[in-house]
């Protein structure tokens, strides 16, 4: 009885303990957090209540929470009323003590309250699920039943399995450390273009680029495993996607800019501001500054990352180093200055579909003007620009 019913070799436990992990990081990729929190997609309500009870059993935590203090984070990213931001709170503290931070925003019942609508409110939810320590008590005996001894281990793993990565490395290293394919309004970062261990989830910047995506890669070299599930479970007809990250479709034979290139536009600025790095500022740059040092490369990569930056989350160095490149090359600092205009063309909320449409016309025929070929290249096509259906 030592060893349980299933009386597994080691090597056998391991696996079952990162299979049973993995489980519930799909619960929270897939149910939490995509179609709970943004409403991505619905479920089967079969499907749901699976997840419902394996995140009670394995995590205990109450949907109505865990979606709210994700909402906030979403509605105050990177300010003081984050629940979690390391550029607030700083890395350490987020990453090593996420879940007391998750635990105190659960505290704020006005937070939960204004945050939580369109979750779960029925007899299970009220009576059973909200009861966190009996669902986790309730997993440390099964544990101990199937695996004897060792089920304490493996119950220990599965209870900070999510405060770990989710809490701790989406939260934090997501918001501070990797790469980011998107100039989305925050310091979230893509940790890894493989979304395997954490759902998905790796695929941070993405996600906050747009939040309502079911599918969290953008780029053909990445891979969201979450995706891959929710298109099993749409193919047996257990989830409906309501919502992907669409890429604009692009006429190349359109010269005009009309209503319809200002919509496609303002509605994917997102994908306008990456293709702007990659078609303007990136070879520019390298134009630019590698004409006769060795190291230009890594000049090049810098001056880029500098260039695409959101100069409001640039602290004191990286603001001086880029004031010092675009001193430095006229070019840099005209193409700089287009993209600040353009990203100002979406950003006058009160200004009329008319004169949104006129600047845009503007920016595009004075773009076409500067003698810089990238960026009248890049003018040209986004004439082109039509939205997605």
């Amino acid at each position: 009885m030592l060893n349980g019913l299933l009386d597994l070799a080691w090597w056998q436990l391991l696996l079952v303990t990162l299979g049973l992990t993995h489980v519930t990081i799909v619960s929270v990729t897939v149910f939490l957090h995509r179609a709970q929190a943004h409403r991505a997609l619905t479920l089967h309500p079969l499907v749901s209540h699976f997840f419902r009870l394996w995140l009670w059993l394995t995590t205990g935590m109450i949907t109505r929470e865990w979606v709210a203090i994700h909402r906030r984070h979403h509605a105050r990213c990177e300010t003081e009323e984050d629940p979690h931001s390391p550029q607030v709170l700083g890395i350490n503290k987020v990453m090593w003590e996420g879940a007391e931070l998750y635990r105190e925003a659960a505290k704020d019942r006005d937070l939960v309250e204004r945050y939580s609508h369109g979750t779960p409110d029925d007899w299970l939810e009220r009576n059973l699920y909200s009861r966190s320590f009996l669902g986790v008590s309730l997993m440390l005996l099964i544990d101990v039943m199937l695996f004897g001894v060792a089920g304490v281990a493996v119950w220990a793993v599965q209870m900070i399995w999510i405060p770990f990565w989710a809490a701790g490395v989406i939260n934090g290293l997501g918001h501070f450390w990797g790469y980011r394919n998107f100039a989305s309004p925050d310091a979230a970062t893509n940790i890894a273009p493989w979304g395997i261990l954490i759902g998905g989830e790796e695929l941070h910047n993405n996600h906050h680029a747009f939040p309502s995506s079911a599918k969290l890669s953008a780029r053909w070299w990445e891979f969201d495993i979450g995706w891959m599930y929710i298109r099993l479970l749409s193919f047996l007809r257990l989830a409906r996607v309501r919502r992907v990250a669409l890429k604009p479709l692009i006429d190349a034979s359109k010269a005009n800019i009309d209503m319809e290139t200002l919509k496609a536009v303002v509605v994917h600025r997102m994908f306008v501001l990456a293709n702007y790095a990659r078609e303007v500022v990136k070879p520019v740059a390298e134009a630019e500054i590698c004409r006769s040092e060795q190291h230009c490369r890594k000049l090049a990569r810098q001056a880029r990352r500098l260039l695409a930056a959101d100069e409001n989350r640039l602290d004191a160095g990286a603001r001086a180093k880029l004031d010092e490149i675009l001193q430095k090359s006229q070019v840099l600092a005209t193409v700089h200055q287009y993209r600040d205009r353009l990203q100002g063309i979406w950003g006058r909320t009160a200004t009329s579909q008319e004169a949104l449409l006129q600047a845009l016309q503007e920016w595009c025929r004075e773009a076409e003007a500067t003698g810089i070929k990238a960026l009248e290249d890049f003018s040209r096509s986004l004439r082109g620009y039509q939205p997605a259906v």
